[in-house]
């Protein structure tokens, strides 16, 4: 890989979930820790602060395994697709280090996709008594009954021509979907895997 560094010697890196796509954390390397990140599999940076090469995750064990790097057209930045271990890149605990809007309104995205998917699995492991999604965790017929009910409620909004409940239903079937999707145990990587076949 014939990669530009900087003048002193380093290439930024973008981190990216590889199945979000949701920007994890920027950091820089060197030639060592790009070449580290190959060999391994894992990602390897260069700290300006501490001036040291350094394993991302190597003390918390949020380590970053990479699924693909590219770089960009003038071979002076990387991106670097990983799966995130224990789905914590921002030494805050944080999924991501970009968790702070400065301007704009980050709400109209797909990457609430990711956010809610979050919240459900929490709800899995941390169950709480009040919660819906938790009632419907412990009550598959009622579950599944719920996915047939917003499909039809979206399918129905989509004949009457009404936008704003179609993309209401839509989300409620979306919502659901996840629900069951985790409960069954489906990997969200498997659903876009399935996905990216129809293109």
């Amino acid at each position: 890989m014939n990669l530009n560094y900087d003048a002193n010697g380093l290439i930024p890196v973008v981190v990216q979930d590889h199945a979000t796509g949701e920007v994890l954390m920027v950091a820089w390397a060197n030639e060592e820790a790009v070449n580290l990140m190959i060999e391994t599999g894992y990602t390897h940076f260069w700290s300006r602060s501490r001036q040291k090469l350094w394993k991302k995750g190597e003390e918390s064990g949020n380590v970053q395994r990479i699924v693909s790097i590219q770089s960009d057209c003038d071979d002076d930045t990387l991106l670097v697709r990983v799966v995130q271990e224990n789905g914590i890149a921002c030494h805050t605990g944080n999924p991501s280090c970009f968790f702070k809007t400065v301007y704009g309104d980050t709400g109209r995205t797909s990457s609430i996709i990711a956010e809610l998917r979050r919240v459900i699995h929490d709800r899995m492991v941390n169950p709480d008594e009040g919660s819906y999604t938790c009632k419907l965790f412990n009550d598959e017929t009622k579950m599944c009954k719920k996915v047939v009910e917003e499909a039809t409620e979206f399918v129905l909004a989509i004949k009457d021509r009404d936008a704003d409940n179609t993309a209401w239903e839509l989300a409620d079937l979306i919502y659901h979907a996840m629900v069951a999707m985790e409960k069954a145990g489906v990997d969200p990587a498997d659903v876009y895997e399935k996905l990216s076949e129809r293109r």
